[in-house]
């Protein structure tokens, strides 16, 4: 079997996705129910501000006095206290406090946003990574059936030779046991393979009953982003970090709405009396303030509450920045370490594990080694060649961590 040497990329510039896994991708864009959930609440809060920005409703009220008796115009020609009224009465909020719920409607809004993002990077992430991992369990499947083949060989071989008593009866017993034990590690990886099969499906929205995704053969991605570039882009570009300050924007705009509310709000209101015949009509302007007079009460602790509020979450976005750039150092560490290994892999361990296969068949099938010295080159390659392709799908999801965490997605 021949191993992919470790490809070199352009400086700065992500490695190109495998076209299956590139499909994937925009199929998660398109069709996943987790980014479409996100983009509709977005989009539902970019509805709020021009709501809380506009005046109250109005009120429209109608008055009947009628002297005498409830029946309706009663008195009108007997009685000068008789009238009907019509008016209309409007609420205005204090200066300046509709701008202030607009504002902060916006923010929340480009949260939402900031939000909506997160979600797709989180979702070609885990498209990503479910992918690695189908890829590592494809490979496994290959190397145990490859495996398996050669097992069947050697007890063949074991079988002929115990026969010529050259080989003992332990030998054959050995033998059946591997090719056992290669059996049942081939069941649990398809059990492993399906399942993620089945996330995968499920993240990209697709039935459960539809066909099994094609898991195409991946080159490991080589990046020479140096961390100082990583921090910045992280600091600059993190979804998670926008988000984080676009919620520090909305607690600030709430507390000045919090201190606005120790403003008088206002009411104005005019009405139109109809009265009886002997007497003229009446028109009345009305001017109403509502006071905050209890504000040691209402105003002072809300915007305590919306100052404590504003600490909380200047905290959480400094948690988060922390939780971003270690995430980052973590990941850029696994990649450049899980690199070095794989070059190891590829250009050393593997290849001497199959030349130790093919030199160790040679020489038992003459007599020259005994049967535990080939059975171990058959499990070495085996292992070798398990830590391998699982190194390389470790290494490609730290890869789409870093990117996921810069920013650096579709």
């Amino acid at each position: 079997m021949i191993f992919p040497a470790i490809a070199e990329a352009e400086p700065d510039l992500p490695h190109p996705a495998p076209p299956a896994l590139d499909a994937l991708i925009r199929e998660a864009l398109a069709q996943s129910p987790m980014i479409a959930s996100a983009r509709k609440h977005w989009q539902a809060l970019t509805k709020v501000p021009i709501q809380v920005s506009t005046l109250p409703d109005p009120i429209f009220g109608l008055q009947h006095f009628t002297v005498g008796s409830p029946q309706p115009f009663s008195g009108y020609e007997t009685s000068d206290f008789y009238y009907t009224g019509f008016g209309v009465s409007q609420d205005i909020p204090g200066p300046g406090k509709l701008g202030l719920r607009a504002k902060q409607a916006e923010k929340e809004a480009e949260a939402a946003h900031d939000a909506f993002v997160v979600q797709q990077r989180q979702v070609v992430e885990q498209v990503q990574e479910t992918y690695f991992n189908l890829f590592y369990l494809r490979k496994m499947l290959d190397s145990l059936h490859e495996t398996q083949s050669n097992l069947d060989r050697i007890a063949q071989t074991t079988e002929v030779q115990y026969h010529v008593a050259m080989a003992q009866q332990q030998d054959v017993l050995k033998a059946q046991l591997q090719q056992t034990d290669v059996l049942k590690d081939l069941e649990m990886s398809e059990e492993e393979f399906q399942q993620g099969q089945a996330s995968l499906k499920a993240i990209l929205g697709r039935e459960q009953d539809s066909a099994n995704i094609e898991i195409n053969d991946i080159t490991p991605t080589s990046s020479a982003i140096p961390d100082n570039r990583l921090r910045e882009l992280a600091l600059a570009n993190s979804p998670t970090l926008r988000q984080a300050h676009a919620m520090e924007d909305q607690s600030d705009a709430a507390l000045a709405i919090a201190k606005r509310d120790y403003f008088p709000d206002f009411n104005v209101g005019y009405t139109y009396q109809k009265t009886g015949p002997r007497l003229r009509d009446y028109y009345m302007l009305s001017l109403g303030v509502k006071v905050p007079l209890y504000f040691w009460r209402k105003q002072t602790p809300a915007v305590e509450q919306a100052a404590l509020e504003k600490e909380s979450v200047q905290e959480d976005s400094y948690s988060k920045r922390l939780s971003v750039l270690s995430e980052l150092q973590n990941q850029a560490i696994a990649q450049r370490i899980s690199g070095r290994i794989l070059k190891l892999y590829s250009e050393g361990l593997v290849p001497q594990a199959e030349e130790t296969l093919t030199s160790a068949t040679a020489a038992y099938r003459v007599g020259k080694v005994d049967f535990q010295t080939l059975l171990s080159a058959v499990i070495d390659l085996l292992r070798l060649r398990q830590e391998y392709y699982r190194t390389m799908a470790d290494h490609e999801i730290a890869v789409a961590k870093i990117h996921e965490i810069i920013g650096d997605q579709p």
